[in-house]
């Protein structure tokens, strides 16, 4: 009778521990993007300040002063506008994720494409001083298992290239 009950406490133990794995998994993946989508938002902002597209003076969150290109808060992913920019006023489309369809290889016809409407991002932007910015972009998500999650970068910018 012992030696079940140790048994039993062994078997539930090795379950819970390997669902608790498989769950890190899981996770794994949407942290990824996450944190890509992050980069990416972060890149977006360096080559529009190091290319001229705006000056830094427009870096800054829509409300904070004239000139302001940044919207405020968490907004869905959207591919970037006209301005080559992420959360901006010309934003696009909802972004997606292209993966490969039933024949296991990516960019041919039967890909699928797979919506990020479980992300959210925020850009945004604290004058330090006249020539320093911090720019802290964060992406919000929702795991399958209904917990939210977010990832953070922040950064410190200046007007000089």
């Amino acid at each position: 009778m012992i030696a079940t009950v140790l048994m039993v406490t062994g078997l539930l133990s090795v379950a819970y521990a390997l669902g608790l794995g498989l769950a890190v998994v899981q996770t794994s993946t949407d942290d990824t993007v996450a944190r890509e989508k992050a980069r990416e938002a972060m890149e977006d902002v360096y080559t529009a300040r190091d290319t001229a597209s705006i000056t830094f003076d427009q870096i800054c969150n829509v409300g904070s002063g004239a000139g302001c290109i940044f919207i405020s808060g968490l907004t869905g992913l959207t591919s970037p506008g006209a301005d080559g920019i992420v959360n901006t006023a010309d934003d696009g489309a909802a972004e997606t994720v292209d993966t490969p369809g039933p024949d296991g290889i990516l960019g041919t016809a039967d890909d699928i494409l797979l919506p990020l409407s479980n992300y959210r991002r925020s850009i945004q932007i604290t004058q330090l001083s006249p020539i320093l910015k911090q720019i802290t972009v964060t992406i919000q998500f929702t795991t399958p298992r209904g917990i939210t999650r977010s990832v953070t970068l922040v950064t410190l910018m200046s007007p000089y290239v």
